[in-house]
């Protein structure tokens, strides 16, 4: 992880999981240089009803598309996303 501190995340949720969670955001309170992989695991960890969605959610980072090992800044925005179907 990174050079020590904390930092603020603002988690976002759609569908699904916002339906699980019974609430659209929050925030999270993660260690400097958190990854977004740190992060999905710290979440599943504390809410439980995450853990169905985590292996095909996809995430963005200020509405980037970002993978595991993105690192996260404070004040980031991450958004939890289910995968899109087609038709």
């Amino acid at each position: 992880m990174g050079y020590g501190g904390d930092m603020r995340v603002k988690i976002r949720f759609f569908a699904a999981p916002r339906e699980a969670m019974g609430m659209g955001e929050i925030e999270q309170v993660l260690p400097a240089g958190a990854t977004v992989g740190e992060l999905l695991d710290a979440l599943t960890a504390q809410y439980p009803v995450l853990v169905p969605y985590a292996g095909f959610i996809r995430v963005a980072v200020n509405r980037v598309y970002a993978g595991r090992e993105a690192e996260l800044h404070d004040g980031d925005e991450v958004a939890w996303l289910p995968p899109v179907g087609g038709g």
